[in-house]
């Protein structure tokens, strides 16, 4: 990166923040922030609407794309930034997830019990639906996963809420910004629905069947709450007044707003059912799932109906009973579920694709490759993280593509986005930069191996705590899994081990918004010791595998 022509009033800025970085006023995120118009200048931009453009250059100011292309003439008052040997991609975009967004605090604060709701009896009661919960209302900053999904160069999230069968409305997030309201790109684009019945057979509904109908219901209810409303807007007097109906209100509200109505279907079974059920329902539908895409590609084709592609390809469970045979159905599940992005492609199916269980952003482009591997095209798969979420949410007018007037989300690597040693260089964000600084970590190789489950315990302001962590370790001292307690569980991240040293991060739920625990410690053998920092507070911990997980990796080992 070089300066050219800068005027007096950016040394003025770039002096002021030297300054306050010297009275140790903490700078923003957003690295080089400052300057209204950027220009990348000699590098290979990929468009995605259009053909790839060598020794091109984009030019970008007061948060849009002003430029883009050979002959293009850089502002006087544009930080230009040498792009020789850099590519440009647009910024990705993961097309469902709950990324930046806080989880509602329970009733009564922290370890209180949860409330259980009251039993269902019928539709009327409106189980498990919240759709008046709009994503756009719950943004959270400074969830830790913001900032890990923008370092692995996506610029864009799909964002619903989680919980219930009608859990939220989802709204589109850009992963820059202090604010909320810096986040927020188009709200109610699209109304999730789940068909996993709540409560067991105690309530209503208690089975698939059940959950059909109540959500079949809902749907029937809501338009006739529609058309009885309209109707008494017209001629109030003497014409009886409908009930109010949240939950109708939400969904008829969200839909004139042209919301899709997201449908689960992973298998072919329930593709099928989906596709039907969005027929049925008479809804601009769209499918999340679709791992079974490869046998039903024609049929999703001849209904036109999208897809959303779950990136977290089936797998064996880790934990998996030796004894327990897996079907040969199984098996090629797992085998050709990757081949499903090219089934669709080849039969003109629209989809994008999704983190979906994926909790490592690291792990999405890998997952992205396997598709690739299986035979889709690399340009089709970039079009599935960029342009084709855009269309199907309907906001392929500002972002999606590399074009002048659109939103600037840019993603800068230095070689091409699917190979393994490439790595994001910057990213933009509304036009702010973003620089992406390798973590660096110790290299000595681990004395030992913290595979395995370990019992933690540790004492906080409100007592002695258990936590359970299932830990894998790789070769090069990776650290990987999951660890829970009764505060919640969550996925293992930025996880290394040095000699006998280790750490590794966490999110969880904390008062009502997702907060990065942080474990440092020393292990060896059977045992560890450390601290955990959450919320600025630190506590000793000390954990243990038990006995049996000691034998049990012995035996591996043998």
């Amino acid at each position: 990166m070089r300066w050219r022509s800068v005027p007096q009033r950016l040394w003025l800025t770039v002096f002021v923040g030297a300054w306050l970085i010297c009275m140790g006023v903490p700078a923003t995120h957003a690295q080089g922030g400052e300057p209204l118009t950027f220009a990348i200048r000699g590098a290979k931009v990929v468009p995605v609407s259009a053909p790839p453009m060598e020794n091109a250059t984009v030019v970008v100011s007061r948060g849009l794309i002003a430029e883009v292309g050979n002959d293009v003439k850089v502002p006087p008052d544009a930080w230009v930034i040498d792009g020789k040997g850099l590519i440009v991609y647009p910024g990705l975009i993961d097309g469902f997830t709950d990324v930046g967004i806080s989880a509602p605090a329970q009733p009564g604060g922290e370890g209180a019990q949860k409330q259980q709701p009251p039993p269902s009896h019928g539709p009327e009661d409106r189980p498990a639906s919240t759709p008046w919960r709009n994503a756009a209302d719950e943004v959270n900053p400074a969830d830790a996963r913001v900032e890990t999904w923008r370092m692995a160069g996506f610029t864009t999230v799909v964002a619903a809420p989680k919980g219930g069968m009608f859990p939220g409305q989802a709204a589109i997030f850009d992963l820059g910004g202090e604010r909320a309201g810096d986040f927020i790109v188009k709200s109610a684009v699209a109304i999730p629905v789940s068909l996993q019945a709540p409560g067991g057979f105690r309530n209503y509904p208690g089975s698939l069947m059940g959950a059909i109908a109540y959500v079949r219901q809902v749907w029937l209810d809501t338009n006739w709450d529609t058309q009885a409303d309209a109707i008494y807007a017209k001629n109030p007097k003497g014409t009886t007044r409908p009930k109010y109906d949240r939950t109708d209100a939400a969904l008829a509200e969200a839909l004139d707003k042209h919301a899709v109505v997201l449908i689960p279907g992973n298998t072919s079974l329930q593709i099928r059912r989906a596709l039907r059920l969005e027929e049925e329902w008479k809804l601009s539908g769209v499918i999340y799932g679709g791992q079974m895409g490869y046998e039903l590609a024609p049929e999703i084709a001849a209904k036109k109906v999208p897809v959303l592609l779950d990136l977290k390809w089936p797998e064996a469970p880790k934990d998996a009973d030796p004894e327990i045979t897996p079907t040969l159905r199984e098996l090629r599940f797992r085998d050709r579920a990757p081949s499903s992005a090219s089934a669709l492609e080849k039969a003109g199916v629209k989809f994008a694709f999704y983190s979906g269980g994926i909790t490592e952003p690291k792990d999405i482009l890998p997952a992205v490759k396997k598709a690739i591997d299986a035979g889709l095209a690399p340009d089709a798969a970039l079009r599935a993280l960029t342009l084709s979420p855009a269309e199907i949410f309907g906001v392929s007018e500002t972002m999606g593509s590399i074009e002048k007037g659109k939103i600037a989300n840019l993603v800068v690597t230095d070689g091409d986005l699917f190979e393994k040693k490439t790595k994001v260089k910057m990213v933009f964000v509304d036009g702010r930069k973003y620089e992406v600084r390798e973590v660096l970590r110790p290299s000595e190789p681990p004395k030992g191996d913290m595979t395995g489950k370990w019992n933690l315990k540790f004492t906080t302001q409100q007592g002695e705590e258990e936590a359970t962590a299932d830990l894998v370790m790789e070769s090069d001292g990776t650290l990987t899994g999951t660890v829970s307690s009764n505060r919640g569980s969550g996925s293992v991240f930025n996880g290394w081990v040095s000699g006998e040293k280790f750490t590794f991060t966490i999110n969880l739920e904390i008062e009502g918004g997702t907060n990065d625990v942080v474990f440092t410690g020393t292990f060896e053998g059977s045992s560890m010791k450390g601290s955990i920092q959450a919320m600025g507070y630190t506590f000793d911990f000390t954990g243990s595998k038990p006995p049996a997980a000691m034998a049990a990796l012995a035996g591996g080992a043998q």
